[in-house]
C-alpha cells in the first residue's frame, strides 16, 4: 500500500483499546471466580489469541453484538490443560504472560506462533519461570515452538529484574497468583505497571514499595482469590502514537484523539514530542478504573532535534519507531540511545527503521543500542519504497505516518501485520482525511 502527502488533518477519533491493559483484563477474568465485564478490549490478533488460549485452558468467554466481552473465570489454580497447541500468532505478549500463568499450574502447554513471533527469544522468561520449578522443552536459541510443564505448588521467587521488562515482571508476577508465600520482584528501572494496578483491582494482596532511588519492590502473596470485575479499557496510547505524529508533521492539521490512556509509565512519547516542540494539549483529564485518562488536542508544529535521555525508554518502547518519523522531519540532528530493546521486538526495530528511513530519503547512522537522524527541517521527504517492514505493524504504521509528508509517497511491502494491534488503522486515516 502507498501513503501520500495528506493535506491537512483534521477532526476527532478514537484509537483502539490499550493492548497491555486488554491481555491482562482477559487473563485475571478468567482467573477470577464468575462473571467479568470487558468493554472497549481491542479486538486485534494479538489480543484474540490471548481470548483463545484462555478459553483453551478453560475460561468461558463470549462477545455481544455491542461490543462488551464476558469472561467467567476458573479460579486461580483452575487452569485446565489445553488439547491443543496454544497459537499466539505475533503476540510476545500474550505468550510471555501466559507463560507465567502455566507456571504455576500443573499443566502443559504447547506455544507455537508465526515467523517473527518465533524468531524471538524466550529466555528472558524461561529463566526465572524455571526457577520457581517449570519445565521447557524449547527450539534452538529458547525460541518458539515451545512446550512447558508448570509446577504444582511452584516456589515462590525473589527475583531482580536484569533488564527493564514489563514482560518479565508481569510473568513472574501471574505465577504467583498460585504459588504459597510471597512473591518478590525487584525493578530498578520502572516499567509499566498495568499488572500491578490491575491485580490489586481484582483483589490480590500486592504492595508496592518505592525506594529513594525510584527502585521499585514489589511484592505479591500466593494462593490469591480474585474478584471478578467490569473493565473500561482505555484508547492505547502506543496506537494514538500514529495519528499524534502525523497531525504534528502534515502542515495545518489539528486532531482530537479521544479516551487516550495516560498511565505515567506509557507517556513517554507526550513528553519527548512536547520536548520536540510539539504542540500537544490534554483536555478532559479523567481516572477510569485506575488509570489515568484524557483527551488529546494535538496541533501542527515545527520540531526540533532532541537527544533523550535513555532512562525514558521504557516510557516509549513501543512508540520509538515513530519516534523516528518525528525526527527525520525536525529541525537538526536528533540522537537515540540506550534501546537494546529494540532489537528483540517483532522485528530489529533499530536496523529495519535505519534502512527504511534511508530509503526514502533520511540521513541516518544506526547505533549499537540506536540511532543518529538528521532531520529534514521540516521538508518533505523524496519518498520511496516499497519498505520492508520483516513482518512488524509498527514499521508499517510508522512508515504510513511518513508517507503523508512526503514528495513522492511512501510504499509498504505488507500492512497485514497491522491488524495485530490497530485493524482500524487505514479506517482513522480516512476519518481525518489523510487518505481517500
Amino acid at each position: 500500500m502507498t501513503f501520500t502527502a495528506a493535506s491537512a488533518l483534521s477532526g476527532s477519533v478514537a484509537v483502539p483499546g490499550d493492548k497491555s491493559i486488554s491481555h491482562r483484563s482477559l487473563m485475571l477474568s478468567a482467573l477470577a471466580v464468575g462473571e467479568s465485564r470487558v468493554e472497549g478490549l481491542l479486538e486485534g490478533e494479538d489480543v484474540l489469541a490471548t481470548a483463545a488460549a484462555m478459553r483453551a485452558m478453560g475460561a468461558d468467554i463470549s462477545r455481544d453484538d455491542d461490543g462488551i466481552w464476558h469472561i467467567h473465570g476458573v479460579g486461580v489454580g483452575g487452569l485446565l490443560q489445553p488439547q491443543e497447541a496454544l497459537d499466539m500468532g505475533n503476540s510476545g505478549t500474550s505468550t510471555r504472560l501466559l507463560m507465567g500463568l502455566v507456571a504455576s499450574h500443573g499443566i502443559t502447554a504447547t506455544f507455537v506462533g508465526d515467523p517473527s513471533l518465533s524468531k524471538r527469544p524466550m529466555a528472558r522468561v524461561t529463566e526465572p519461570l524455571s526457577r520457581v520449578g517449570a519445565a521447557f522443552t524449547a527450539s534452538p536459541g529458547d525460541r518458539l515452538p515451545l512446550t512447558m510443564t508448570g509446577a504444582c505448588p511452584a516456589v515462590p521467587l525473589d527475583y531482580t529484574l536484569p533488564v527493564a521488562s514489563a514482560q518479565v515482571k508481569s510473568a513472574i508476577l501471574l505465577a504467583g497468583l498460585n504459588t504459597p508465600g510471597i512473591t518478590r520482584v525487584v525493578e530498578p528501572i520502572p516499567t509499566r505497571d498495568h499488572s500491578e494496578r490491575m491485580l490489586k483491582g481484582f483483589g490480590a494482596d500486592l504492595e508496592v514499595e518505592v525506594q529513594a532511588d525510584g527502585t521499585r519492590i514489589i511484592t505479591l502473596k500466593g494462593e490469591a482469590e480474585l474478584k471478578p470485575q467490569n473493565i473500561v479499557v482505555p484508547g492505547d496510547p502506543s496506537s494514538a502514537a500514529f495519528p499524534m505524529v502525523a497531525a504534528l508533521l502534515v502542515p495545518g492539521s489539528q486532531v482530537t484523539i479521544a479516551n487516550v490512556g495516560l498511565n505515567a509509565t506509557r507517556a513517554g512519547l507526550i513528553d519527548l514530542l512536547r520536548e520536540m516542540g510539539g504542540s500537544i494539549e490534554i483536555i478532559n483529564a479523567r481516572e477510569v478504573g485506575g488509570e489515568p485518562v484524557g483527551d488529546l488536542v494535538v496541533t501542527a508544529s515545527a520540531l526540533n532535534g532532541v537527544e533523550p535521555d535513555p532512562a525514558r525508554a521504557p516510557s516509549m518502547i513501543d512508540e520509538y519507531p515513530v519516534a523516528f518519523v518525528a525526527a527525520a522531519f525536525a529541525h537538526g540532528r536528533s540522537i537515540f540511545r540506550g534501546l537494546d530493546e529494540l532489537r528483540v521486538k517483532e522485528s530489529d526495530r533499530i536496523a529495519t527503521m535505519a534502512t527504511g528511513l534511508r530509503a526514502i530519503g533520511v540521513t541516518v547512522e544506526e547505533l549499537e543500542d540506536g540511532i543518529i537522524i538528521e532531520g529534514s527541517g521540516g521538508q518533505p521527504l523524496p519518498g520511496g519504497g516499497p519498505i520492508a517492514t520483516r513482518l512488524d505493524h509498527r514499521i508499517a504504521m510508522s512508515f504510513a505516518v511518513a508517507g503523508l509528508v512526503s514528495r513522492d509517497g511512501v510504499t509498504i511491502d505488507d500492512m497485514r501485520p497491522v491488524a495485530t494491534s490497530f485493524p482500524t488503522f487505514t479506517t482513522l486515516l480516512q476519518t481525518l482525511g489523510a487518505i481517500a
